[in-house]
């Protein structure tokens, strides 16, 4: 690329500048014009000596992360300034007063809420994890702060080649973990789409462009296929007289990636990786009349599923979205998604909170997502401060991407839950004295237990009993953060009463071990024991969870260590500042994670299996181990978005020899001799060991679960080849 010289780079700044204010189209006074012009020149003054590492003048990102705000987001006057000025606190000298003098108090506190926290200590995974709770937190004050935040992660993901791939894998996770479901859950599903994309681009580059050029490959059939498909349709519309747009959706690569792993199908089985949009132009009092007659129209062409119908109109997503979504029986047998929404549908489906605010000034009830906003800052406000970040999150996150169900009282009140919700969910989702109380439901007019899984339409009364008390296994039967939030602080009140017994329990413990009790120990125990919280520290001790075994194998030596070990491990335990010596009087090395021939310090998870060649990340845990995942994995993308720092920039190399658990999924015609081709292709020609074999048969086709040690990913991919070749076997699909 050209290096642009001073003058050029001047006037692509003001083009860009000029870019956004066209983008602007919600404008409604010069006088905020003028603010907007007043902010772009503190920007760009603050920021007049600042580079990106692309090597770009830096105030072309705030440029950018405004008219992101302002063109698809659909975002004001007080937005796009702050916007423009988000860097300047954390970056230059400019501070929060200046920012009030100038543009008032709102546009302070919104660059208050995006500027990151501070560093704790050393620790950049909690830094990481709080800075993450402290945006979520944003909901409950000012909506626009995390609106702001997400155009400024588009804008990031959208330069992010320029980064070391440790760094992308990083953004990258974070942006899968959180910011994606949060653009979704407010209604801003183009961004949410084009987040997972990037994150999809630079977590698994390979998987990534092998999908997308499928994608391409396919499209001229697809297009072909979908004109004449929308023929009649276009036909039959206009003779009833109605104003549409037809439109082609196509699903994005990585949409089209997780329902292929969910199916467990190969790109060409996989049947509508794109959708027909029918968006109808016509009054909002007319909607639901227009969009239903658009899909009777519709069944009349073509037959529907109508096992695939859903009325989003009705019942509105927590996000505000409304549609009627259907499935129907096109040309050549082939099915295809079709989505009918009016023009105000399409706006909220594509601007989000800020479209929906917008029609929500039409009209004087709550929508769905006013009720999922209050749910959200009144579950905040719940929130134990003492909770860790990492635990708030993961909590938090659960609810965000979670499917609904819809429920009611005995009164008829609907209660909206996620997917997968519990008669305990929906008690605590009334009232947490009722929780707490909760011993079974009526559902439907029949008693269940607590952990009864609801389904929409289910009426609920809850059974309560005056001794029942909350219990720890509660959080293995509860799906919902408002519900784990309760039972947490119940546990909490009632944990606080073993504080005296635990601590008197401790004393006599580091006594009977001859350990000196301080601070610096009863800490060391606790990250031994993997216990953040003090209350729950103690009420373990006082309980016997936490006793004599433990603090053995904390304090005391195994008999397998040295006697220079050994001695180095006696009172006091911690506080010394000299290493132990080794018998030649040396001072033993430590231990530190590192790629080395036996690979000691790495752990291989079960969550996802990894082997050599798999694209994997090595990430140390604080306090833990250090393991090796796939960049798929789900735990890999969880760990990745909080202790994303701690990736270590080194290559896997297992010691030779050794071997590594995969499974794989065989689906063939059900012939005799099926399975003894199998088992002499893996054992005699492979040369594979075999750790479990099962097989079942259903109408016609036998699937087979082979679970096997291989030295590689290269050997696997050249097994399930050989396999797919054969001519029994129609798919062969890894499962780890």
């Amino acid at each position: 690329m050209k290096k642009l010289t001073s003058e050029e780079e001047r006037q692509e700044i003001l083009r860009q500048y000029r870019h956004l204010i066209e983008a602007w189209t919600t404008r409604k006074e010069t006088k905020d014009l003028w603010d907007v012009r007043k902010a772009f020149r503190m920007a760009a003054d603050a920021h007049q000596d600042m580079r990106r590492k692309s090597g770009e003048p830096f105030i072309m990102h705030p440029i950018a992360v405004a008219t992101i705000a302002a063109g698809e987001m659909g975002l004001g006057r007080t937005s796009i300034i702050s916007a423009l000025l988000h860097d300047t606190v954390e970056d230059t000298d400019l501070t929060l007063e200046d920012v009030e003098k100038i543009f008032g108090a709102k546009v302070s506190r919104i660059i208050d809420g995006l500027t990151k926290i501070d560093e704790i200590s050393d620790n950049n995974s909690t830094a990481q994890s709080a800075t993450l709770k402290k945006i979520i937190f944003t909901l409950s004050d000012d909506m626009r702060v995390i609106l702001v935040k997400l155009a400024d992660r588009l804008h990031n993901m959208r330069t992010m080649n320029v980064m070391t791939h440790d760094k992308q894998l990083r953004i990258a996770s974070e942006t899968l973990y959180i910011y994606a479901p949060l653009a979704y859950r407010l209604g801003f599903f183009s961004i949410k789409s084009e987040l997972e994309e990037l994150s999809f681009k630079y977590s698994q580059p390979e998987l990534y462009e092998d999908i997308r050029h499928e994608i391409e490959l396919s499209r001229p059939d697809r297009n072909a296929y979908l004109d004449k498909f929308m023929v009649p349709i276009r036909t039959s519309l206009k003779r009833k007289g109605l104003k549409f747009q037809l439109l082609i959706n196509e699903k994005t690569t990585y949409s089209v990636w997780q329902k292929m792993r969910r199916l467990e199908l190969p790109f060409e089985q996989i049947y509508n990786s794109f959708s027909l949009d029918i968006i109808v132009d016509t009054e909002t009092q007319n909607e639901s009349l227009e969009c239903w007659a658009v899909y009777s129209a519709l069944s009349e062409i073509y037959k529907p599923n109508n096992k695939r119908l859903l009325d989003w109109m009705s019942t509105p997503k927590a996000n505000g979205y409304e549609a009627i979504h259907t499935t129907v029986m096109g040309p050549q047998g082939r099915w295809v998604a079709v989505h009918i929404r009016s023009k105000r549908m399409q706006e909220i489906a594509q601007k989000g909170y800020a479209a929906y605010l917008k029609y929500k000034k039409r009209s004087s009830s709550p929508g769905s997502l006013d009720v999922w906003l209050n749910k959200t800052r009144e579950l905040l406000m719940e929130n134990d401060d003492d909770e860790e970040s990492i635990s708030f999150i993961d909590d938090f996150k659960q609810n965000l991407f979670s499917d609904e169900i819809y429920v009611f009282t005995p009164k008829g009140d609907m209660i909206t839950l996620p997917k997968k919700a519990t008669v305990l969910d929906f008690a605590y989702s009334i009232h947490s004295d009722l929780g707490n109380k909760a011993i079974g439901a009526n559902v439907n007019r029949r008693v269940v237990t607590i952990d009864h899984k609801l389904r929409s339409g289910d009426q609920v009364e809850i059974i309560t009993s005056k001794i029942m008390e909350p219990q720890e296994e509660w959080f293995k039967i509860v799906v919902t953060a408002r519900a784990k939030t309760k039972i947490k602080a119940a546990l909490k009140n009632e944990r606080k009463k073993y504080k005296e017994a635990g601590e008197k329990k401790l004393v006599e413990l580091f006594a009977q071990f001859k350990i000196e009790y301080n601070g610096q120990n009863v800490q060391q125990v606790m990250k031994e024991s993997q216990v953040s919280s003090p209350i729950d520290f103690y009420y373990f001790l006082a309980t016997g969870k936490i006793g004599e075994e433990e603090l053995k194998r904390i304090f005391l030596p195994n008999e397998d260590r040295p006697g220079w070990l050994r001695r180095s491990l006696r009172i006091p335990f911690i506080g010394k500042q000299t290493k132990p010596a080794l018998p030649d009087g040396s001072s033993p090395k430590v231990s530190q994670p590192a790629i080395s021939e036996n690979q000691k310090e790495y752990v291989i998870p079960k969550c996802c299996h990894p082997v050599p060649g798999d694209n994997v990340i090595i990430l140390e845990i604080p306090g833990g181990n250090t393991e090796v995942h796939r960049t798929d994995c789900e735990k890999a993308i969880q760990l990745m978005s909080v202790y994303g720092r701690n990736i270590l920039k080194k290559k896997w190399k297992p010691p030779e020899g050794k071997t590594y658990l995969a499974s794989l999924q065989i689906t063939a015609k059900d012939k005799p001799g099926l399975l003894n081709m199998v088992t002499e292709l893996v054992s005699i020609e492979y040369k594979l060991d075999m750790d479990a074999i099962n097989m079942h048969s259903h109408e016609g086709l036998v699937f087979i679960s082979i679970k096997i040690f291989v030295p590689d990913a290269a050997i696997l991919k050249k097994l399930m080849a050989s396999l797919s070749k054969t001519g029994q076997v129609i798919k062969v699909v890894r499962t780890f």
